[in-house]
């Protein structure tokens, strides 16, 4: 594992009002990883990433990517230094084509004409159904359908780091197996990705580490392998 964290993160609170959500998060994702942070609905996941994010403000730690503190940073400077943030419930823009749609995440790199081409035919041949319905409109998609959208969407964004927010919430099993795969080909790709997800088996047979979460606290990190196989993990998660 390279010694540079590309996410840091260190003693991070947020609060809601009096509420305090995160209670001292630490934690790392390294180059080329695809980490898993799991935990109970409420659990502080979502507000997780969205602090990261800075779409919620942290109220204390730091937030540290690629070697500089963007805990404060603009949320639009954030999607600029490189993390892409794909939320849950997808949001993806409803009355406008799956086209437009894609076309919207590749804002930032728009100049680069000769990248946004091909990054658009990996992203069809990835998503053929999305390259089928390119000229619908996303909000007639299917639940799984506009989670792949969201997907190609932020990888238009040139991502170096991917948070990915509950992607198989709502969906069938079917289609939370290929969501699950496709993750997974993106990470064999090079695309490093913190994944939050409720489904803690999918994710951690996914994932080369985790991190379980509870009532905004990390209660345990280790290899995915290791927490599929602790018991502890296994009663609260897995219905073991």
């Amino acid at each position: 594992m390279p010694s540079e964290a590309l996410l840091q993160v260190e003693g991070l609170t947020s609060h809601y009002g009096p509420i305090q959500a995160l209670h001292g998060i630490s934690l790392e994702v390294h180059p080329g990883e695809l980490v898993a942070m799991v935990g109970a609905n409420g659990a502080g996941k979502t507000t997780l990433l969205h602090t990261i994010s800075n779409v919620h403000k942290a109220s204390g730690g730091r937030v540290v990517f690629d070697g500089r503190e963007i805990t404060r940073s603009a949320p639009h400077k954030i999607v600029r230094s490189g993390i892409c943030h794909i939320p849950e419930g997808r949001q993806v823009f409803a009355p406008l084509s799956v086209e437009d749609n894609l076309l919207l995440g590749g804002f930032t790199q728009r100049r680069d004409k000769a990248w946004m081409a091909e990054e658009m035919a990996r992203i069809y041949a990835l998503f053929p159904i999305l390259q089928e319905k390119r000229r619908q409109a996303a909000g007639t998609l299917s639940g799984g359908q506009q989670q792949m959208l969201a997907m190609g969407r932020a990888l238009l964004g040139r991502p170096k780091l991917l948070l990915l927010d509950e992607p198989s919430m709502g969906l069938a099993p079917l289609l939370v197996a290929e969501i699950f795969r496709v993750v997974r080909e993106l990470n064999e790709r090079g695309v490093t990705i913190l994944l939050v997800e409720q489904n803690a088996k999918a994710a951690l047979g996914i994932a080369d580490r985790g991190y379980v979460l509870e009532t905004g606290r990390v209660v345990l990190t280790a290899d995915a392998d290791t927490l599929l196989a602790d018991e502890a993990v296994q009663k609260a998660y897995l219905g073991h």
